[in-house]
């Protein structure tokens, strides 16, 4: 199981990416809405969201395992993380035990971004794309995103910390069926805490740390929620397009937490995401200091979701 960490004008807009100055159609004013990665990243490879990939490349490659036991608890959460940087953009992706090869950090320096985004492994795409737009468009400079710190101290307090800021961002009424794609525990809690009903869904997981049973299959869990909280590593094992076709299809609100693809999912807002909590590299449980998550909204997801 994974981390309890993880898991301009109008129409045209001016970004800057390591002092060079770019000027590009700002995607959200497309004519035709995200519905996939496959969009996001069509998009990108022609120019929409900046420079060329093609003009840029991974300086740098990292792979990262980790792991994570709270005192008193018998689970062990364990990370996998392929980390790439292209200038002052990091990108992200948390993948499976298996999915692949730590050698890889030591192939992937010096590639394109145009050559990484067409990589036939789905975690390397969602790292080259996620390490694109962190560049060309930083959290920072986003209107929508509002900063929250964590505070100093122990894992269990910040990943608390965290999880009740995720589970804040949209309204959870008494009673609301809330389905949690990518389990972890202090979320469960700060649903519940709300008055919420969590369905849990987790690859890894058989059970909560209050007994619930977690299921395997997401499809029961997106028919019945009346709100979906999924994490960004829906985007690394490909169900994040399933979900969103889902929320869409049945206009519920779905909140995104991202560590993987933390720069990808803002980009989704108001195309069937409705909130994201956005935490770029390094991570949060590589420090005890305070550290920024940023939490962003949709324009009239609260009411989407009350109604």
């Amino acid at each position: 199981m994974h981390s309890p960490f993880e898991k301009g004008g109008e129409g045209i807009r001016s970004c800057s990416c390591s002092s060079r100055h770019h000027t590009h159609r700002d995607p959200r004013h497309a004519l035709h809405p995200l519905t996939s990665v496959a969009d996001l990243t069509a998009a990108v490879l022609r120019g929409d969201y900046g420079p060329d990939p093609e003009s840029l490349h991974a300086v740098g490659a990292f792979w990262v395992r980790q792991s994570t036991q709270f005192p008193g608890t018998d689970t062990k959460y364990r990370n996998y993380y392929l980390v790439l940087r292209v200038e002052s953009g990091f990108g992200g992706c948390c993948v499976e035990r298996d999915q692949l090869d730590s050698v890889i950090a030591e192939e992937l320096s010096g590639s394109s971004v145009a050559q990484l985004l067409r990589d036939e492994r789905t975690p390397v795409r969602i790292a080259a794309l996620d390490a694109y737009l962190s560049l060309t468009r930083p959290h920072r400079e986003a209107a929508q995103a509002q900063v929250f710190m964590l505070p100093h101290g122990t894992p269990l307090q910040r990943a608390k910390a965290r999880d009740q800021a995720i589970a804040g961002l949209l309204d959870i009424a008494p009673g609301m069926r809330v389905g949690l794609i990518g389990v972890v525990n202090p979320l469960v809690d700060a649903i519940r805490a709300r008055g919420g009903i969590c369905l849990p869904c987790d690859f890894n997981m058989q059970r909560t740390a209050d007994g619930t049973e977690v299921a395997r299959d997401m499809a029961p869990v997106l028919a019945q929620a009346d709100l979906v909280i999924a994490t960004g590593m829906t985007l690394s094992n490909g169900s994040f397009d399933e979900i969103l076709a889902a929320v869409r299809l049945r206009d519920i609100p779905l909140i995104v937490y991202a560590q993987t693809g933390s720069a990808i999912v803002p980009q989704f807002l108001g195309h069937g995401v409705a909130a994201v909590s956005a935490e770029p590299f390094p991570f949060s449980q590589f420090s005890a200091d305070p550290t920024p998550i940023h939490l962003y909204r949709d324009a009239g997801a609260d009411a989407r979701a009350a109604a």
